[in-house]
């Protein structure tokens, strides 16, 4: 967007996902933008030049870095080549190919940050982390750098949630059977980037958004200052198991879908990814 050129590095590996369509067969996201596919483990890789050399990508600028960067990649376990990525600042894209094809998928957000006459521009948006339901694959949730926005359809329309005490924040994780129940972490806002009056708190929805718990026990109410990064929440297969990491080097647990958490640790180097394991 700048017209300065992107530069032929890589600055950063943003996500990892397996592809179910090999054993060792891996998708990658990176900044400066470019979505990566090995067969192989890792040992090769490719660039998926039909979404990088699509002429839309010029628009696409960075949010927090220099440069744009594929964060969130979800398949559709029903059709592997069914592949969402979503890019900061890029919107959400869509293959229903393998790759060999992409449409842009992120119509419904809206970039409140931009002027007004760009702020429903599909290919400038800045989700900052979407998560599918596996149980119920058209059902994905969004965590936006202005709101929270959800889609029942594929990812073809997407509609915005409002949520107290912030709709701010970088994570979000989904229960893999109820496509209702999603957890976030708020902050204040953009350019205050902590949690409300101090409080770490995680919001839960049952209902699809219609309304939110607020849920406090076991995270610290006073002086909370912690940042949790868009892959530093996630639910494991139970849908009770909660993991969530901070920037401060904190790390907690739960095993009761929120309703209270424990401290694991609170003195490891910032956490930036939590990941259960098969």
């Amino acid at each position: 967007m700048s017209g300065a050129p992107w530069p032929w590095s890589l600055d950063q590996i943003w996500i990892l996902e397996p592809d179910p369509r090999g054993p060792e067969a891996l998708w990658c996201g990176t900044i400066p933008g470019g979505l990566f596919h090995s067969p192989d483990g890792g040992a090769s890789w490719r660039l998926v030049r039909s979404l990088w050399d699509r002429p839309e990508r010029k628009q696409w600028f960075g949010g927090g870095y220099d440069f744009p960067g594929i964060h969130s990649i979800t398949v559709d376990p029903r059709d592997p080549r069914r592949v969402l990525a979503g890019v900061s600042c890029g919107g959400a894209w869509l293959t229903e190919d393998g790759g060999e094809s992409w449409s842009v998928a992120s119509r419904g957000m809206f970039a409140a940050y931009t002027p007004p006459e760009q702020a429903e521009n599909p290919v400038i948006q800045d989700p900052h982390r979407i998560v599918r339901c596996a149980g119920s694959p058209d059902v994905l949730w969004a965590q936006h750098h202005n709101g929270v926005f959800r889609s029942t359809d594929g990812a073809k329309s997407w509609k915005e949630i409002k949520i107290n005490p912030s709709s701010f924040g970088f994570a979000v994780a989904v229960h893999p059977r109820d496509p209702d129940t999603a957890w976030f972490v708020p902050a204040i806002k953009d350019e205050l980037r902590v949690p409300v009056e101090g409080a770490l708190v995680v919001t839960r929805t049952r209902d699809g958004g219609k309304s939110f718990e607020t849920l406090r026990s076991g995270l610290p109410q006073r002086h909370a200052y912690h940042r949790v990064y868009r892959h530093g929440l996630e639910v494991a297969t139970d849908g009770r198991t909660l993991a969530m990491g901070s920037t401060t080097g904190a790390l907690w647990l739960s095993g009761d879908a929120g309703d209270s958490w424990t401290a694991a640790s609170q003195d490891l180097p910032p956490v930036y990814c939590v990941r259960f394991g098969a």
